[in-house]
This record gives structure tokens, sequence and C-alpha cells, in this order.
């Protein structure tokens, strides 16, 4: 039987970017940083979370023909990539607050959406990320 989810992957068009918005404004961590030769596999985590990754892949081989990631990355800048990552915090107002102040662009305030309170960004390739404080029970 299935028990978590170890590693998600998520498309990023520069790796090194990625890591600046991911873990220099979101605060994540860098779990792995590895050149395998024909890809750099690149995770990273919620600081004391190292078993759920990240994974932010260059849309590429060997996964991906060329032409099938020419077309991945024209959809990723459109914001069409289908993927979304749903963070938990204990505030999102203050969380809100403090990535703007990192200068991360955010077009949406937080509002109770029932559930908890949440809001809405996108990472610099066009990637839904989603960031909410849960109402508990």
């Amino acid at each position: 039987m299935l028990t978590t989810i170890g590693i998600t992957q998520i498309y990023v068009l520069d790796q090194d970017q990625a890591l600046d918005f991911y873990v220099g404004k979101l605060g994540l961590e860098v779990h792995t940083d590895a050149d395998l030769g024909f890809m750099r596999w690149l995770t990273v985590n919620v600081p004391g979370a190292p078993d759920r990754e990240i994974l932010l892949e260059r849309p590429g081989p060997p996964a991906l023909s060329e032409e099938t990631a020419a077309e991945v990355r024209a959809l990723l800048t459109k914001g069409a990539s289908g993927g979304t990552l749903f963070f938990r915090c204990d505030d999102a107002y203050k969380t809100h607050a403090e990535l703007k102040g990192k200068g991360v662009e955010l077009p949406e305030e937080p509002e109770d959406r029932g559930y908890g309170i949440d809001f809405g960004l996108r990472d610099p390739f066009g990637n839904n990320v989603r960031i909410a404080s849960m109402k508990q029970g």
C-alpha cells in the first residue's frame, strides 16, 4: 500500500533562478543538488520536512524530446502547466507580508475561503503557488 508522496515535480526554465525564488524568497531548503550528467537533479523541501521533496526540473531530455520540451516551456510561460504547489503556514497574513517584504509579486491579498485563509501567486516561470493557514477541525 502507498504511504506517502516522497517527491513531486514542477517544471522550471532556469534552476538557479528557481533556487533564488523557492529558497531565497519562499524559505525552502535545498534537499539534493546533483549533476547526473544528463540532467541536474535539484530538489527542495519545506524546512523540517525532508521526506517531501519538490523536484525543480528543466523540461528536456531524457524525459522529454526537444520538440515536446519546447511545447512545455511555451505552456509554462503562459501559466498553463497544470500544476499547483499548495503550501500551509501558521498565519497567511503574516506570511503574505513577509513575502511582500522580500519582493515577491503578490497579485492576491489573503482571503477567508471557508477552509482557511489563503492567497495565490505565480513563481517566475508561471507555476501556480497557493499558501494558506488552515482552519482547525
